[in-house]
């Protein structure tokens, strides 16, 4: 039987900023108790999650003590191609399973693996690759980015994997995942949107708009559709391989984000510093409070050095923890995916607009797009699925703890 755990810290959820409590985790893996206190309360430290020295520590553990602790909500990754060499687009077993396991030791507890456009076959391969790490909770799903994109957006892509919008390929694909498939990105312009349009809403699938050279007015008639569809409706990677935002034409950027702010789109923002200007993320924060989430489009050079790598069938170089498309004449090619954790992206947007407002963005909101439950988190009741995170080094912030859906996961 797996032992209680009492974890103490600040504690931050979607609705309040606890500035030290104690979280009571029973032998089951649920939370008894989220009881704010005063640090001298704590007595002796028992374990990892407890300040060093509790009687020490001032009223914000974060703020003031010999160590800092925060405890968050698991994070929920949308948009992830990878991480620790393993790449979920065309990884084994083995290496897809190794990469879901450094983002959950990251905070990361639910994560949908992101394919990149690919031949039908090419596809149907991998989402057997992944079906058993969906079967047992791993990972949450599959997220198809492609290939009914537009070749001139493809970004980081294979240009010769991109095809028009097929309706029936897309079918069969959802039905060769057998559950699988959560969500599916494609251009506002392919030819048949509708069609697929039709086939993610009768199975449930997430329609993500991105890749695009669309104009304002195609993107929001196919939220519209979507939306009138029952699909839920999503961004890819905001402003990303979309025509950037021009006051005569506004494009799909635009369309995304005044649908965001009606409650029609939640529109993902890779928040890393690299993808975007910390003042385009702002933006979007800013025009879509509620319709702004965090995704780390992460590849498989996630938590490893700078060198070579790969992206799909695309070479890839990093360096400096930028990975980009490797060239012949050695110039900067695009960015191809990110290096970043979800945590990092929690705590860099934190520094901006709070650690609530944080929160929200990188567990709450795309936990709310996957439909997983509303009480997951730091709930009395229910599961733990939380990580706390040593906060000590402000600038080094590091992950010691996290708990899935009530089990404590082990970097063994």
């Amino acid at each position: 039987m797996s032992q209680a755990h009492s974890l103490y810290g600040r504690v931050v959820t979607d609705r309040e900023d606890l500035s030290f409590a104690r979280i009571d985790i029973d032998s089951a893996g649920v939370v008894t108790a989220v009881e704010p206190m005063e640090p001298a309360e704590t007595g002796e430290p028992a374990e990892p999650g407890e300040p060093a020295d509790a009687s020490s520590a001032g009223p914000d553990s974060v703020e003031s003590g010999p160590r800092r602790v925060l405890i968050v909500p698991g994070l929920v990754d949308l948009h992830n191609h990878g991480g620790a060499r393993g790449a979920f687009p065309t990884g084994t077993e083995k290496e897809c399973r190794a990469a879901a396991n450094f983002h959950r030791s990251q905070g990361t507890t639910a994560l949908l693996a992101s394919f990149v456009s690919g031949t039908e076959d090419e596809l149907a391969r991998q989402l057997d690759v992944v079906h058993p790490l969906v079967a047992d909770g791993t990972l949450a799903g599959v997220h198809l980015e492609g290939p009914f994109v537009n070749a001139a957006k493809c970004g980081a892509q294979s240009p010769d994997r991109v095809i028009d919008g097929d309706p029936a390929m897309l079918e069969r694909l959802i039905e060769a995942g057998q559950g699988t498939v959560k969500q599916v990105t494609f251009a506002p312009e392919t030819p048949h949107a509708d069609g697929l349009i039709e086939v993610c809403a009768r199975h449930g699938v997430i329609v993500s708009l991105g890749h695009t050279a669309a104009d304002y007015e195609t993107t929001l008639n196919v939220i519209d559709a979507a939306c009138a569809a029952g699909a839920t409706v999503t961004a890819t990677h905001l402003f990303n391989a979309m025509t950037p935002l021009h006051h005569r034409a506004p494009g799909a950027a635009a369309a995304l984000l005044g649908a965001a702010r009606r409650g029609k789109v939640a529109c993902e923002v890779i928040g890393d510093g690299v993808h975007l200007h910390d003042g385009m993320v702002d933006l979007a924060a800013a025009a879509a409070p509620e319709g702004t989430l965090l995704v780390t489009d992460a590849m498989e050079a996630a938590g490893m050095p700078d060198g070579s790598y790969r992206l799909g069938p695309l070479d890839v170089t990093v360096t400096g923890g930028v990975a980009r498309l490797t060239t012949a004449d050695g110039q900067p090619g695009a960015i191809a995916g990110g290096t970043s954790t979800l945590m990092q992206q929690l705590h860099r947007f934190a520094s901006r607009h709070g650690y609530t407002a944080a929160v929200r963005a990188a567990s709450t909101r795309p936990a709310g797009v996957l439909g997983l439950a509303e009480d997951r988190g730091i709930v009395v009741g229910q599961p733990a699925d939380l990580a706390v995170v040593d906060v000590t080094d402000a600038a080094r912030p590091e992950v010691t703890r996290v708990f899935a859906a009530g089990r404590e996961f082990s970097r063994g």
